[in-house]
């Protein structure tokens, strides 16, 4: 089976400077000190080199009052879209039919119980 092609999501780095950064005119190091995290730290993830980790959802969670959840879903989205982007370099054999039959064994020898 195919997987349609996604649209390129934006990183969450991206949307942190954009929609939470800007308009508050916070400077990387005030925002990162409001965070309690390292000026790298958070200049890694606005540019796209570091992504948002469960602890760093919390933390952005906390300061901008949103949900933690929001942050990673937005970094899952990212990060699927760049895996699904080298789908057809990945050496993977499917096993389908394998589970099939195996499921087959399993009610068969259920039915017999």
């Amino acid at each position: 089976m195919t997987m349609p092609m996604m649209h390129q999501p934006p990183h969450p780095g991206e949307i942190l400077r954009e929609s939470c950064l800007a308009p508050l005119r916070l400077s990387v190091t005030a925002a990162a000190e409001s965070l309690g995290v390292s000026r790298n730290t958070l200049s890694a993830i606005l540019n796209g080199r570091a992504g948002i980790s469960p602890e760093m959802a919390v933390r952005l969670s906390i300061a901008f009052d949103t949900t933690a959840e929001s942050w990673l879903r937005q970094q899952m989205q990212y990060d699927l879209w760049l895996a699904e982007r080298s789908r057809k370099r990945l050496r993977v054999r499917k096993l389908a039919a394998a589970y099939a039959s195996v499921s087959r064994v399993k009610l068969t020898e259920a039915s017999r119980g």
